[in-house]
């Protein structure tokens, strides 16, 4: 109950609505943007991209979701962790890229390690109880 009112409870509430909220609002653009990601998602060698880019918004829609609603903490919050984990270095491959790309490349991959921290770390205190929640599930 380290989370369950107060300041921890209110600082809590913040970073699930800035974490949980950018990435439910990338889910959404996967499906917004289903052919153009698709395109990339291939040229990176992903198999059925159309199909990948779809379930990965899934779970950034559906991981964000449960972040900021406090709902199934700990599935949104490992689910989101595998996808950071595999896809981090299999989208973001700036060793493997030329000169021109690698930058971009590798500040992508930096902000995905960082975004799977973030998602390690909520899933640690999943087992809390979080102020502000819907409190369903694990």
């Amino acid at each position: 109950m380290v989370f369950a009112s107060g300041l921890e409870g209110d600082l809590l509430l913040v970073a699930r609505l800035l974490f949980g909220a950018v990435l439910a609002f990338q889910g959404v653009n996967h499906f917004l943007n289903v052919e153009q990601m698709s395109g990339y998602a291939g040229m990176k060698g992903v198999p059925l991209p159309g199909v990948a880019v779809i379930g990965t918004g899934l779970i950034l829609l559906g991981g964000g979701l449960g972040i900021v609603l406090g709902v199934f903490p700990t599935i949104a919050a490992g689910a989101l962790a595998v996808f950071f984990l595999v896809t981090t270095p299999l989208m973001h491959d700036f060793w493997a890229v030329d000169e021109e790309q690698a930058q971009d490349e590798m500040i992508q991959f930096l902000k995905n390690a960082e975004l799977f921290g973030a998602s390690v770390l909520f899933l640690a205190i999943s087992g809390t109880e979080w102020a502000y929640s819907l409190g369903i599930g694990l």
